[in-house]
């Protein structure tokens, strides 16, 4: 997935965030973060429960999410 992060939240942990909260574990494969804007791509592992509701946060959170294979796979 890509996840796209608008300036107020590129110094914020959301990654951090995201594994303690949902239990799932990102695999960075790709990223460029700069001071006003930032993207990741990563594979996220983690049950589908898990998965979903991280997802949902990420957007919830103001993150873009752009899912680029088959997310769900836990």
């Amino acid at each position: 997935m890509k996840l796209t992060f608008p300036e107020s939240e590129v110094r914020r942990p959301i990654l951090a965030t995201l594994v303690r909260r949902f239990d799932v574990e990102p695999s960075i494969r790709r990223a460029d973060v700069e001071d006003h804007r930032g993207w990741i791509i990563c594979e996220l592992d983690g049950d589908a429960p898990s998965l979903e509701s991280a997802v949902e946060w990420l957007r919830q959170e103001g993150i873009t999410v752009d899912l680029l294979g088959d997310l769900l796979e836990g």
